[in-house]
C-alpha cells in the first residue's frame, strides 16, 4: 500500500513539475502551448544506439515544441530516460508511457501492428525535393487487396491533414489493382466524398502514377500496397548510401486503422537501418500527427467515405466471383475478324484485361489485350473505340 502511494504521489509529482517546466518555457518563448511530447526507444538499430540519440539531438536542437522521452540504452544528458534492457521491455515501457499519458507518440523499430493496422510513411521526393505520403509502408490494412488499397487511401489522407495539408491531392501507384482502386474512389467521389485527384506529371495525365510521378512527388499521397510501399520507402531513404543507411526521409510512420490507432496508441516506425536524419525526421512526422490529431482524422475521413459507399464497396471486394458473373462471358467466345487495331484503351485492372477483351468480342469487336507505358491496355480499331468504350463502361471495367 505505501509503494502504491508512493507511485501516486511520484506520476503527480511528474505531472506538476512538467506544467511548471512548460510554463516557464512559454515565458521565456512567448508561447504558452503545450510541448508535444514523443517516446524514442534506442534499442535494436543495426546501426547502434549512437545514431538513435544522435537523431533524438537532432531533434532537440531544431524543433522548440517537441520534448523527447528517451526509452531503454543509456542515460542521455538533457533527456528524460526510463530504462529498459532490450525491445521487448522498451515497448512495454513505451505502452505504460501511453497508458498514463505521459506520451502523446513514440517511434520505434520491430514493433508488431495487429492486423488492420498499416503504417503510413512520408519520402523527399528526389526530383524536386517535395515531401510525399506513402499508403502504406507496412502492416495489413485489410487481407483483401483492393479493400486494403481503398483504406490506405483514406489513412494517408487522413495522415496528410493532420500533417497541415488542407485538400491533399491522390494518386494510385500504377500496380496491380490500381485501376480497380481507382474506380472505387471515383465512385466515391461521385457519392459525395471529398477527394482531390492529382493529375499524373506524364503528357496522358490521369490518377493512375507512374514512376515519373513518384520521383516528382506529383501527388501529396501516394496510394500503394504495404509491400511495394516499404520497398518504395527503403529506396528512397537509401538509394544515395548504397542500401545499409537510410540518410532521408521520415521514416515509415504510424500504424492506423478505421479506428484511429492501434489501441489508441500512436506509434511510428523507423526501420534498423535508420539514420539520425531518418530519426530525426520521424520523431517530427510522429509530433506532427500527435498534434494535427490523427486519430480523430482518421475517423472524420472513415465516416465521411462510410457516407458515400465504402463499406459497401470493401464488402463487395470481400465477396467471392462467380465465374463470368460480371459479364457473362464464356469460355467458347471466338474472337471476330481481325482488324488492325490503331487505338488504345487503358485504365482497365490487370486481373480483368482478358474478360474485358472477350466482352469486346462477344460484341463482334475485335480486340487484342496489351502492355502501355501506362499499364494494361486493350487495342481496338479506331472507328471501334467509342463503342468499345461504352461497353467496358456499361461492363464496369472502366
Amino acid at each position: 500500500m505505501q509503494n502504491a502511494n508512493q507511485q501516486g504521489n511520484q506520476h503527480i509529482n511528474q505531472q506538476l513539475s512538467d506544467t511548471f517546466n512548460a510554463m516557464a518555457d512559454g515565458l521565456l518563448s512567448g508561447q504558452c502551448d503545450r510541448k508535444t511530447r514523443i517516446g524514442l526507444t534506442l534499442i535494436g538499430s543495426e546501426l547502434g544506439e549512437a545514431e538513435l540519440l544522435h537523431g533524438a539531438q537532432l531533434v532537440s536542437r531544431q524543433y522548440s515544441d517537441i520534448e523527447l522521452v528517451l526509452i531503454g540504452g543509456d542515460q542521455a544528458a538533457g533527456f528524460e530516460h526510463h530504462p529498459a534492457s532490450n525491445l521487448t521491455e522498451c515497448h512495454q515501457v513505451m505502452e505504460q508511457l501511453f497508458a498514463d499519458k505521459q506520451i502523446d507518440g513514440c517511434v520505434t523499430l520491430h514493433y508488431a501492428f495487429p492486423l488492420g493496422v498499416s503504417t503510413m510513411g512520408k519520402v523527399v521526393t528526389p526530383g524536386t525535393g517535395r515531401e510525399m505520403f506513402i499508403a502504406s509502408t507496412t502492416g495489413t490494412s485489410d487481407t483483401n487487396r483492393q479493400a486494403a488499397l481503398l483504406k490506405n487511401t483514406i489513412y494517408g489522407i487522413a495522415l496528410a491533414k493532420a500533417s497541415g495539408i488542407e485538400k491533399p491531392s491522390v494518386g494510385v501507384l500504377n500496380i496491380d489493382g490500381a485501376a480497380q482502386c481507382e474506380r472505387g474512389l471515383k465512385e466515391l467521389q461521385q457519392a459525395g466524398y471529398d477527394i482531390h485527384f492529382a493529375d499524373s506529371s506524364r503528357a496522358d495525365g490521369g490518377i493512375a502514377m507512374r514512376g515519373n510521378d513518384l520521383l516528382r512527388g506529383t501527388p501529396d499521397v501516394m496510394v500503394t500496397d504495404s509491400l511495394t510501399g516499404n520497398l518504395l520507402m527503403k529506396m528512397f531513404s537509401s538509394f544515395t548510401t548504397g542500401g545499409s543507411f537510410e540518410a532521408s526521409g521520415f521514416g515509415y510512420g504510424p500504424g492506423l486503422s478505421k479506428d484511429g490507432c492501434a489501441d489508441g496508441q500512436l506509434v511510428s516506425i523507423i526501420s534498423r537501418a535508420s539514420g539520425a536524419p531518418v530519426v530525426a525526421g520521424a520523431i517530427r512526422l510522429c509530433a506532427d500527427a500527435a498534434k494535427g490529431e490523427v486519430m480523430k482524422r482518421v475517423n472524420e475521413e472513415w465516416e465521411a467515405a462510410s457516407l458515400a459507399g465504402i463499406n459497401n464497396l470493401v464488402n463487395k471486394y470481400k465477396q467471392p466471383v462467380a465465374i463470368d458473373a460480371k459479364s457473362d462471358v464464356k469460355a467458347d467466345v471466338v474472337a471476330p475478324p481481325e482488324k488492325v487495331t490503331d487505338t488504345d484503351i487503358g485504365g482497365i485492372d490487370i486481373l480483368e484485361i482478358e474478360d474485358a477483351c472477350q466482352v469486346l468480342w462477344k460484341m463482334n469487336i475485335f480486340a487484342r489485350t496489351g502492355m502501355g507505358c501506362t499499364g494494361p491496355i486493350i487495342l481496338v480499331a479506331k472507328e471501334d473505340k467509342e463503342a468499345a468504350k461504352a461497353k467496358l463502361v456499361e461492363a464496369k471495367y472502366l
